[in-house]
């Protein structure tokens, strides 16, 4: 195998800041059009988040040209999360390096652009970047700072043979992905036509409090830990969107057992960040502001479903409580009405919508599976501990 090279990021690839705020103003912004990519598109792992995307014309996208980006491009954000960085794909192609934004392009004859970005999504050289950013109050990037950038470079071949690898575990994740996305469409197309567009006028209304337990969870900081043996990481909100990290909280398990959080249990959070969620990670304790939400009675996808049709109504009742955190309160649960079948009905619909969910929930756990086998080769093969043939 080749020998591995030090190299600066500045060595094998350029750097362009995106678009100041002069050439490109907030009444430029259209509908319809190109896609600018800002620093809040940016995601977790390489992605780009198209939820909320600004676009903008044809005609400034061709008079601002230089600033598009090209697939193999990578972008960074100029503040704020300064060491999350995304990949541009064949799909990005030809969409704008937004305001607020660096753009790097690579030498490709001297390094593979995907590996770079996963190199780059390292937890040492996002530290690095955190670590060199300017700034007192936010983090601030510029391309002085990214030139400098440490890197070591194993020769084209091995960047080809580690990126592909990991290429191939996103790209089954991402696969994944899609298949959840669409049963849990197919599960909400087929909820909306049963209730909402074509309800039986014979249906009884109860309150959603009347068809599950919403059990509020402990303040887990009162439950500390007695031994490394008895304990179990603390589900806050946080958690919902991130999993369990290295800077979760800990609690013991020596608990009441209802405060424990199961893979596939229905969590909604009803403070700050309003979320229903069926929990896809391992068993952790149940905070406060959180429900678990439950029912003896009725089946798992009935009452997520009702709860996730009533979600935009709590955001909004959350929205004009006047207090520094919005929330839903108890009553909120009981005024938020659901329609009931008879058993014979809603046994055959749990007939279609109970595989759905299943089947969703064991795909969660796989995909949950792969991003920890890609997170822990991702450091192992940029490091050179596991070397692999090109």
């Amino acid at each position: 195998m080749g020998k591995w090279k030090k190299r600066m990021l500045g060595d094998v690839a350029g750097i362009q800041t995106g678009p100041f705020g002069s050439q490109l103003h907030s009444s430029d912004y259209v509908s319809i059009g190109i896609p600018s990519i800002m620093p809040t598109n940016i995601g977790e792992r390489l992605d780009i988040n198209t939820e909320d995307i600004a676009y903008i014309q044809k005609s400034d996208a061709d008079r601002l040209a230089r600033y598009l980006v090209t697939e193999g491009d990578i972008i960074y954000s100029r503040r704020g999360d300064v060491e999350k960085c995304a990949y541009i794909s064949q799909k990005e192609t030809g969409w704008l390096c937004g305001t607020g934004c660096l753009r790097i392009r690579v030498n490709h004859k001297v390094v593979l652009s995907k590996f770079v970005a996963y190199l780059l999504s390292t937890d040492d050289i996002k530290g690095w970047i955190s670590g060199n950013a300017v700034g007192t109050t936010m983090p601030n990037l510029n391309s002085s700072i990214l030139i400098r950038v440490p890197l070591e470079l194993p020769p084209l071949p091995e960047q080809r043979a580690i990126a592909s690898i990991l290429s191939s575990l996103d790209d089954k994740i991402d696969l994944l992905h899609r298949q959840n996305k669409t049963m849990e469409a197919m599960a909400e197309l087929l909820f909306k036509q049963w209730f909402i567009h074509e309800p039986d006028e014979k249906w009884e209304e109860k309150p959603l409090s009347a068809i599950a337990s919403f059990l509020n969870g402990i303040a887990c900081q009162n439950y500390p830990p007695t031994n490394e043996a008895d304990r179990l990481p603390v589900l806050k909100i946080k958690e919902l969107s991130t999993g369990i990290t290295e800077s979760s909280d800990w609690a013991t398990s020596n608990i009441d057992q209802s405060y424990i959080v199961k893979n596939g249990d229905v969590i909604f959070s009803w403070s700050a960040s309003l979320i229903v969620k069926v929990w896809d990670g391992d068993e952790c304790v149940l905070n406060q502001h959180l429900f678990k939400v439950t029912s003896m009675e009725y089946p798992k996808w009935f009452y997520l479903s009702w709860c996730r049709y009533h979600l935009n109504e709590f955001i909004a009742i959350s929205a004009t409580h006047a207090t520094t955190m919005g929330h839903i309160k108890r009553g909120d649960l009981d005024n938020a009405k659901v329609l009931i079948p008879s058993q014979i009905e809603l046994a055959m619909m749990s007939q279609i919508l109970n595989p759905l969910l299943d089947r969703r929930i064991v795909i969660s756990k796989q995909i949950r599976t792969l991003k920890e086998c890609r997170d822990t080769l991702l450091p192992k093969l940029m490091s050179g501990e596991v070397r692999v043939e090109a």
